[in-house]
């Protein structure tokens, strides 16, 4: 008896140094929502309802009280450099930055906030090295959202760039209510469906 040859797949191999934010763009077959971190691809999985449906709460109120300078995008990639192109869930960016519909990521620079809904299987991207690479991009305002309490409300933890250390402090920590006045005003009931 032989046995059967095992499968074979096509993995692609990545260079030497790691991808490009360049590669993202042109390698042939990537999953939708493909991140690029420190030079390497990142899959991200199927989410949850409760992902899905804080991402439709906020961009819906958002884009209610944005001024008309700004942009309320979701998933979209932001180059913060060469080697690093995250996907934040939303984002507020400059207007001017918007130049086509064909348009597939923002410059870090254009981008005023990030914001991350946590997920089961990108607790630790979400938690700790997109804010880090979010905030050595300059990024000011950077929210993490997690789920909470008994009837898994929304919480959003509220995060601005300090100048000084160019690392994020935590400025207010929401459960019901998210009143805000910067980057711009901003009050969203967070038990609320959108």
């Amino acid at each position: 008896m032989t046995a059967e040859p095992l499968p074979t797949t096509s993995w692609p191999v990545p260079p030497q140094d790691g991808y490009t934010v360049d590669d993202l763009e042109t390698l042939p077959g990537l999953p939708p929502h493909t991140e690029l971190i420190d030079g390497s691809l990142v899959f991200v999985s199927p989410q949850r309802y409760f992902h899905s449906i804080v991402i439709d709460l906020l961009v819906a109120r958002l884009r209610r009280t944005v001024p008309p300078e700004v942009l309320v995008v979701r998933e979209m990639t932001v180059q913060l450099d060469e080697r690093n192109a995250p996907e934040p869930d939303i984002c507020v960016v400059r207007a001017e930055a918007l130049g086509s519909h064909q348009q597939t990521r923002f410059q870090a620079a254009d981008v005023s906030l990030a914001v991350e809904v946590v997920s089961p299987d990108s607790e630790s991207r979400d938690r700790d090295t997109k804010p880090h690479k979010y905030a050595r991009a300059g990024i000011q305002h950077f929210w993490l959202v997690e789920m909470a309490g008994a009837n898994d409300h929304p919480v959003v933890q509220v995060y601005e760039l300090s100048e000084v250390t160019q690392s994020y402090a935590l400025v207010g920590i929401h459960h019901e209510r998210l009143k805000l006045s910067v980057p711009f005003d901003i009050d969203i009931d967070l038990t609320e469906s959108p």
